[in-house]
């Protein structure tokens, strides 16, 4: 058929980062190197209906066509102003005075008492990442932390510091 085309796909293919993209250009590359689509499958090692569609995704819409397809999930339960009011409720929280560390049992609950939806706790960690948040937590204040006591007893000598030195006791 047509070696240039085939020539092009092919240094397309290597260049590619998704490997299902790159496989499909290597399919219709072997198509226009004059490859039955049987052929070009057991090459493959896929299934000749995949190559079938690949190749006539091409034709029809050229290199768009072999582009990955948007995958469509089941609809959030929460709408978008509700993860707003959730992520402005988990940055409120963390930045409060009396500690601030929440945990996924506490945006579950948060979020089946504000919302009336129940997630599983996993489910929520995948909502917390969709909205930007990770989940390394630092360590919370006690809401009666003093900072004198602090550095009060930062300055008391200690038996295994190497910097006070022991005198021998006799």
């Amino acid at each position: 058929m047509n070696s240039n085309i085939s020539e092009q796909l092919l240094a397309l293919s290597r260049k590619e980062p998704n490997a299902r993209k790159r496989m499909r250009l290597l399919a219709v590359s072997l198509f226009y190197e004059g490859n039955s689509r049987t052929d070009i499958a057991k090459r493959l090692n896929t299934a000749r209906s995949s190559v079938n569609k690949w190749v006539s995704s091409y034709l029809e819409y050229g290199l768009d066509g072999l582009d990955n397809k948007p995958i469509q999930g089941r609809p959030s339960r929460l709408q978008q102003r509700q993860l707003e009011q959730l992520s402005e409720f988990i940055k409120r929280t963390n930045t409060e005075l009396q500690g601030g560390r929440l945990t996924g049992e506490d945006i579950v609950h948060y979020i089946h008492t504000e919302f009336g939806v129940h997630y599983h706790l996993n489910h929520v960690y995948k909502i917390l990442k969709q909205l930007g948040f990770s989940w390394i937590t630092s360590r919370s204040k006690h809401p009666k932390q003093s900072l004198q006591s602090q550095e009060a007893f930062k300055k008391l000598p200690a038996g295994n510091d190497p910097s006070h030195t022991r005198t021998p006791s006799s």
